[in-house]
């Protein structure tokens, strides 16, 4: 399991930077600094309403005092961004998690171009501000359905980001992803993030490219193909010397969780990483949005939110 450590933390800063986008700082009640961080990472918020929902940082990793990050809001929210947007405000004490990173920022790649759509772009501002202030060659496209959900824009341009932005409304649709991918030079490092449409468009326009040169950050989850209803199976705890049955309607976090014992996660969705667990033996069905390819044909670790097993029993660093 990954460093999931939380810490008691204050809602300093609250401001609209776009239509249903809230910019929110965090600091630690007594002053100090956080931990360190990478471009591309992200924290989990344990609200107060009881849910646990990942955010990226959008903050400057040099600023140690404060951890900040963009939150839009969903429509289809299950209690996370709404509760943030609603209920939250400045003052209030909330949970907020070591800071991880499934999103790292290649910084000594010959040219990065970084593609951002709506909320999406919140991992995208701190990856821009570094690769700027290394003096690096980077391109970067940011999509949004109208001008007025832009955010970020001003303090990107005052930090030499300036991004080629791209309105749906204008443009009569979305952005064209096969042209801001052909052309680049040999060693290009591609990022997206973005909605589902987007990050579709961008595994196709790049499924040529080698898979250490394409780079995914799933806010949503995709849409993974299974081979039939799905069957029950064995787990076996290896820690906990305990094995556990997994119903053919339950995940493994859920098994877990009712066999008694205690273990981190967030999203239930199989994007953040959360869950992330070392996998012992057995095959795992691999159904999360986190693990290249590679790293779920090397079948090391696992989300246990969403994978299941091909067979009939896993054993789990547990």
């Amino acid at each position: 399991m990954t460093d999931h450590t939380m810490h008691d933390m204050r809602v300093h800063r609250m401001e609209w930077a776009a239509r249903d986008v809230l910019e929110v700082e965090f600091r630690l009640p007594g002053g100090g600094d956080v931990e360190l961080y990478a471009p591309g990472a992200h924290v989990d918020l344990a609200l107060p309403n009881g849910m646990n929902r990942s955010y990226s940082i959008k903050g400057d990793p040099a600023i140690r005092d404060r951890i900040v990050v963009g939150v839009g809001l969903d429509a289809a929210s299950r209690g996370g961004s709404a509760f943030i947007h609603r209920t939250m405000r400045v003052g209030d004490m909330v949970k907020v998690s070591t800071p991880r990173n499934h999103f790292p920022l290649v910084e000594d790649a010959a040219r990065v171009v970084l593609i951002a759509g709506g909320i999406g772009v919140t991992p995208m501002v701190c990856m821009a501000r570094r690769l700027a202030g290394l003096g690096r060659n980077f391109a970067f496209h940011y999509a949004v359905r109208s001008a007025d959900r832009a955010a970020f824009l001003d303090e990107m341009t005052a930090f030499g980001a300036d991004p080629a932005l791209h309105v749906d409304e204008k443009a009569g649709g979305p952005l064209d992803m096969a042209g801001v991918i052909t052309g680049q030079p040999e060693g290009t490092h591609f990022y997206c993030c973005g909605p589902a449409g987007m990050l579709t468009a961008f595994e196709a326009a790049t499924a040529h490219l080698p898979e250490e040169r394409v780079h995914v950050e799933y806010f949503t989850p995709k849409v993974i193909a299974t081979d039939g209803a799905d069957r029950p199976f064995a787990v076996v705890l290896n820690r906990s010397g305990k094995t556990i049955e997994v119903g053919a309607n339950e995940t493994i976090a859920a098994a877990i969780a009712r066999s008694g014992v205690s273990i981190d996660t967030s999203c239930e969705d199989g994007i953040c990483g959360t869950c992330e667990t070392r996998v012992l033996d057995g095959v795992p069905d691999h159904r999360d949005s986190v693990l290249t390819k590679s790293e779920q044909e090397s079948g090391k670790t696992m989300m246990v939110c969403v994978s299941r097993c091909k067979g009939d029993r896993l054993v789990l660093d547990i």
